[in-house]
């Protein structure tokens, strides 16, 4: 039986995982079996034969759960294939070009041997809780800067790689 692949987030107002559950759509598309599931809630990285991990990133920084999420299980994610991916930038960067990721995650990409990276737009909105949210909110820097294409064409690449990976055994 194939594996399943994870793609997991650390979200905080909900945009990160719209995101991951529009690359566990593609994925599941493509043919992979695949469970969508907060970062925050996993214990075990067993039952999965790769992995997909976001965070959305606040000062550069990813948020909370996905820290943790790869601090938890660097083990297990070193032996695993692995995406990470980024959502962020409150303008429309990420749709022109391929944005670097940040210090902190460079590092994760590196130590956890992470096959690619790809930050995406972000979203932030009157929907948003907390002062600094409300802030950037009113001050009329946010909006929703997601590219629904990018996503879904770069989780058509991850498919690709993964495809091969997670085909069962003879």
């Amino acid at each position: 039986m194939p594996r399943t692949v994870l793609v997991t987030y650390g979200s905080t107002y909900g945009s990160t995982a719209e995101l991951a559950r529009t690359i566990g759509d593609v994925l599941r598309e493509e043919g992979l079996l695949v469970e969508v599931r907060s970062a925050g809630l996993i214990r075990d990285l067993a039952p999965y034969g790769a992995v997909v991990l976001g965070g959305a990133l606040y000062a550069g920084r990813w948020q909370r759960d996905a820290r943790r999420f790869a601090r938890r299980h660097r083990v297990a994610l070193a032996r695993l294939p692995l995406w990470l991916f980024s959502s962020g930038p409150l303008d429309a960067s990420a749709a022109q070009r391929n944005l670097p990721p940040p210090p902190s995650v460079r590092r994760l990409v590196r130590r956890l041997g992470a096959r690619g990276h790809m930050t995406f737009g972000g979203r932030l909105d009157e929907r948003a809780e907390g002062r600094l949210a409300r802030m950037i909110v009113k001050s009329g820097t946010g909006g929703d800067f997601r590219d629904v294409d990018a996503v879904s064409a770069w989780a058509e690449d991850v498919a690709r790689e993964l495809l091969p990976l997670t085909a069962p055994p003879g």
